[in-house]
């Protein structure tokens, strides 16, 4: 999940809500299997997004295959700003890395994701875990080679106490369509808004300092502009606050709508009714910060 407010693409934090893929070698052809989310939608054929990240990978390490099978299991919901193109793209490189013998690096990889996924805040997250402040390194804007570029990044482990209400509604937006609606320039004073606020939540995530979330999550530089695609969204982020959350904001590029709380808040539940007030049907899902990123389990033959 990424931005968590203030920290617009600079900062995501992972999940405990994972999409497994499992990949196999055939050498006869290429066949895919989706369960879960997406079932019904996804593609299965060389577009799908882990099957790009698989021929990506086999492609950068010169690993030759003439097959495989993939089954893909589907825990994050699409289109919803939870970052199931990132945790697809991740999930991809880290098996064919597996599968080719481990050729590229923690780094390689985190580079590739982002040439993939566009978004470092959510591929970072996905592959890293924790939370993740990651910025553009001195060669990105100077490199003409074509290579990914390389990027810094931080992360961390927030207190096991912290719990992530995410009301998913029953309708999508697409990350270009809420990206388009952005801005190309902002004012000096509300880049400031954020830039203090960005750096009060990387600290009081790590900290534990709850009682900054409040401010530490307010934006100025994306949510305003999208809080027309999700009606209600101020109404849920105070009604989440009247709740017991500690602060509230979209989810990623949205429609989701999270609340960062403690354990038995009713911040999720309120949120809901929110959004059935203005005609969506949603669902909450309690979740917390996963500690580990993506890794590969080799199965024995």
């Amino acid at each position: 999940m990424a931005n968590l407010g203030s920290g617009f693409d600079a900062m995501g934090m992972a999940l405990n809500l994972y999409n497994m893929v499992e990949l196999e070698e055939t050498g006869d052809g290429y066949q895919i299997e989706v369960a879960g989310e997406g079932e019904s939608t996804l593609p299965r054929d060389q577009s799908n997004l882990v099957a790009q990240a698989i021929n990506r990978l086999f492609e950068v390490a010169s690993h030759p295959t003439s097959g495989w099978r993939l089954h893909l299991s589907n825990n994050i919901p699409l289109q919803s700003g939870l970052g199931s193109s990132a945790a697809a793209i991740v999930g991809g490189l880290v098996a064919a890395n597996a599968v080719a013998g481990y050729p590229l690096s923690l780094r390689q990889i985190l580079s590739q994701a982002i040439a993939l996924e566009g978004h470092p805040d959510n591929a970072a997250a996905a592959l890293l875990g924790g939370v993740v402040v990651i910025v553009p390194g001195e060669n990105a804007a100077t490199d003409n080679s074509g290579a990914a570029p390389d990027y810094l990044y931080t992360c961390f482990k927030p207190p096991a106490d912290l719990v992530v209400y995410t009301v998913i509604p029953g309708f999508t937006l697409s990350t270009s369509l809420s990206r388009n609606i952005l801005p190309e320039q902002v004012s000096l004073k509300d880049a400031v808004f954020n830039l203090a606020r960005a750096a009060m939540l990387a600290m009081a995530l790590r900290d534990g300092d709850w009682d900054k979330l409040g401010a530490a999550t307010q934006d100025r530089i994306h949510q305003p502009y999208r809080a027309h695609l999700i009606r209600g969204l101020d109404e849920m982020f105070q009604a989440a606050r009247l709740a017991g959350a500690y602060g509230a904001f979209l989810g990623g590029a949205g429609p989701s709508v999270v609340a960062l709380g403690p354990p038995g808040s009713k911040a999720g539940e309120v949120m809901r009714k929110v959004f059935l007030a203005h005609g969506a049907e949603a669902r909450v899902l309690e979740l917390q910060p996963s500690p580990c990123g993506a890794y590969a389990e080799m199965s024995a033959l």
